[in-house]
C-alpha cells in the first residue's frame, strides 16, 4: 500500500493531541521529522558531546511521542528527542533519542533495547553513530585539495576539512568531506550534487562515510527475522540473456572544464572559452553565469559581499591556461 494510502489510526492522533496540551509540549515538524527539545525550554546542563544520542528503530508506525518521550526520559533528562515522519501522517519507523552523557545514552541502550513497546513491537535501540563525513566520487583527476575545500564551503556550512583518495578501485578522485556535525553533515546532503550538477554540469556521487567501529560490550540491536520468499516454478525467459546496462555517459568537454578550471583542473581549449568580467575582473571562463549563481546560493546566508570575495579568490586565479 502507498504511504499517501495508509489510513492514520485516529485514536492514537487524539491520544498524541491530548498529550500535548496535557503537558504543554512543544514539537516542531522540520525536513521530515519532527522535533522535541533541542534543548527542551527545561533543560538547565550544556550541550551534549558526542556518543550521547541513541538509534531507535522498529517503532510501530502509529506510535508517536505520547508514549516515546516519557519512556525514553524514564531514563535520563532528553536533550533532543526526533521521530521521522511519512507525509500520510505516520512516523518511518524510527527515532533519535540524545541525552545530556555519554553514560545515559549507554543505560538507555541497556534498558531498552528490545523493549516491548506493543505486543508484537520489540524497539531496537543502540548507539548513534552521528556521521559528520561524506564521501563524494567521480570527481575529475585533477581535483586540488584547497580549491575543492572553498568550492564546498560556497554550497554548504560547516565543511571543516577535504581530504583526497585515489587508487585501485576509484573511479577518478574521491574526498572525504568532514563536517562540524550531523546536522550541516545532513543539510550538505541534500544539496551537494545538484549544486554540482547545476553549476558544473558534472555528475558526482554522493554517500556517507562511516569511520565508527562498533562497541562489542554494548549490546547488538535485533535483527528482523527473514521474510521467506516463495521460489520461482521456473526461470523467467530473459534468465539466459546477460544484463545490459546502460553505458556510462562522460562529461562533454564544453561543459566540464568549468569544474576542472575551479578546482585546479587541466585547461580549457582555446575555442572552449568564453570571457566573463564583473566589476572589470576576469571570474570565470567557462560559465557566464557562474559567478551570479553562486552568489544567489549564497546571498541568504552570507550575503552578497562575502560569495563575491569568496568566487573572486577560487576562480579568479584560474582564467588563463
Amino acid at each position: 500500500m502507498m504511504e499517501s494510502e495508509q489510513v492514520l489510526n485516529a485514536e492514537r492522533v487524539r491520544a498524541l493531541e491530548a498529550w500535548l496540551e496535557t503537558t504543554n509540549t512543544k514539537v516542531v515538524q522540520v525536513n521530515g521529522q519532527r522535533k522535541y527539545g533541542g534543548p527542551p525550554e527545561v533543560w538547565d546542563g550544556p550541550a551534549p558531546g558526542t556518543r550521547c544520542e541513541v538509534y531507535i528503530s522498529q517503532i510501530p508506525r502509529d506510535a508517536y511521542e505520547d508514549l516515546l518521550i516519557p519512556l525514553f526520559s524514564s531514563v535520563g533528562p532528553l536533550w533532543e528527542f526526533r521521530l521521522m515522519m511519512n507525509f500520510s501522517g505516520q512516523n518511518r519507523g524510527f527515532a533519535y533519542a540524545k541525552y545530556g552523557t555519554s553514560a545515559v545514552a549507554t543505560d538507555a541502550i541497556r534498558l531498552l533495547n528490545g523493549h516491548m513497546l506493543e505486543p508484537g513491537f520489540r524497539l531496537s535501540v543502540r548507539r548513534s553513530i552521528e556521521k559528520r563525513q561524506l564521501c563524494i566520487g567521480d570527481l575529475p583527476d585533477a581535483t586540488r585539495q584547497e580549491d575543492l575545500l572553498q568550492v564546498l564551503r560556497v554550497f554548504a556550512e560547516g565543511v571543516e576539512k577535504v581530504s583526497l583518495k585515489t587508487g585501485p578501485g576509484i573511479d577518478g578522485v574521491s574526498a572525504i568531506v568532514t563536517f562540524s556535525s550531523h546536522h550541516s553533515a545532513s543539510m550538505a546532503k541534500k544539496v551537494v550534487v545538484e549544486a554540482f550538477k547545476k553549476h558544473f554540469a558534472l555528475t558526482v556521487s554522493l554517500k556517507w562515510q562511516s569511520t565508527e567501529k562498533p562497541n562489542p560490550s554494548e549490546p547488538q540491536p535485533l535483527q528482523k527475522p527473514p521474510k521467506s520468499l516463495p521460489l520461482p516454478l521456473k526461470p523467467p525467459r530473459h534468465a539466459s540473456r546477460p544484463p545490459v546496462l546502460p553505458p556510462r555517459l562522460a562529461v562533454p568537454p564544453s561543459i566540464s572544464p568549468g569544474f576542472c578550471r575551479a578546482v585546479g583542473g587541466p585547461p580549457v581549449p582555446q575555442q572552449l572559452q568564453a570571457s566573463c568580467c564583473y566589476q572589470g575582473h576576469a571570474v570565470f571562463a567557462g560559465s557566464p553565469v557562474m559567478l551570479s549563481k553562486l552568489c544567489e546560493v549564497t546571498e541568504e546566508e552570507a550575503g552578497w559581499a562575502a560569495a563575491q570575495q569568496v568566487l573572486q579568490r577560487v576562480y579568479s586565479q584560474r582564467i588563463s591556461p
